[in-house]
């Protein structure tokens, strides 16, 4: 079986700065174990796969996978996969693409050379335990005195969000992943100061994985959804993330009517054949 693969950097301005993801073409065919397989042998944070939808509404359908489970949504996935329908030829029924999911129907609209994404809505939200910020303190090496807010934020991966003070702060936390049990925790601080490239830094803590995501669309989303309406963040705003990891991702945030879109860029770095 041959299928046209695609590897594209997402959340980037230019290849190599933001997050990877590998997009197969036309995968009806392969099973769910081997869609699971073929991401455990990227070892990419993500893979995805392009189906024919089975909603009419849909322009496509996608599976995304992370090296050990199958995810409802992802961000920088749905953006590198809806970059590639296009490159492939894809054309929307309407003005907006829409993506089918397994957290639903995602509209996806061009935003000049960047696409951008509607937020889904959150799963969980609200007030967050003392037990558990005080996990968080720990995987983290910071008081929980230091938290400047919290709450769930969780879009399908499960995150739980806290603002921080200052972007040196975020910056210098080295994760202990074993002390997080298993939270995935999204960090964000403002970035303050002439020299500041966006307003806002952020990182992910994928306890559940061992790992930090270079650039997160959902958290991103979350996040967004969170500190909007609570008047943290302004209604419009750009998010670095990936530093720490000698990244350069940019994520571009704005709340429109009653909607958050997230949005970026997305470069292409690979096609080729995928045989199996």
């Amino acid at each position: 079986m041959s299928l046209v693969f695609h590897q594209v950097d997402v959340f980037a301005q230019h290849p190599l700065e933001g997050n990877a993801l590998a997009v197969v073409c036309g995968a009806d065919q392969l099973s769910t174990e081997q869609m699971a397989a073929l991401a455990r042998w990227t070892n990419l944070s993500e893979t995805t796969f392009l189906l024919e939808p089975t909603d009419p509404a849909a322009d496509y359908r996608v599976r995304i996978f992370t090296p050990v489970r199958e995810l409802p949504f992802a961000g920088h996935p749905t953006l590198g996969s809806c970059h590639v329908w296009l490159r492939e030829g894809g054309r929307p029924q309407g003005g907006e693409v829409i993506q089918e999911c397994g957290a639903g129907l995602v509209p996806i609209r061009a935003a000049g050379d960047e696409l951008a994404f509607a937020a889904p809505p959150l799963l969980r939200s609200g007030s967050v335990a003392p037990e558990v910020l005080a996990c968080i303190a720990r995987g983290t090496g910071l008081s929980p005195a230091r938290f400047q807010a919290s709450q769930w934020a969780d879009n399908g991966p499960g995150w739980v969000a806290v603002l921080l003070e200052s972007r040196e702060e975020l910056l210098a936390i080295r994760p202990d992943y074993a002390a997080l049990e298993g939270l995935n925790v999204g960090l964000i601080a403002p970035w303050t100061g002439s020299a500041a490239e966006a307003q806002f830094e952020v990182r992910a803590l994928m306890g559940d994985e061992f790992a930090e995501d270079p650039v997160t669309g959902s958290l991103n989303a979350s996040l967004a959804q969170w500190l909007i309406p609570a008047g943290l963040a302004p209604e419009r705003y750009l998010a670095s993330q990936g530093t720490a990891m000698g990244r350069r991702g940019r994520v571009r945030v704005a709340r429109i009517a009653d909607r958050i879109w997230v949005g970026g860029a997305v470069q292409d770095c690979i096609r080729g054949t995928l045989t199996l």
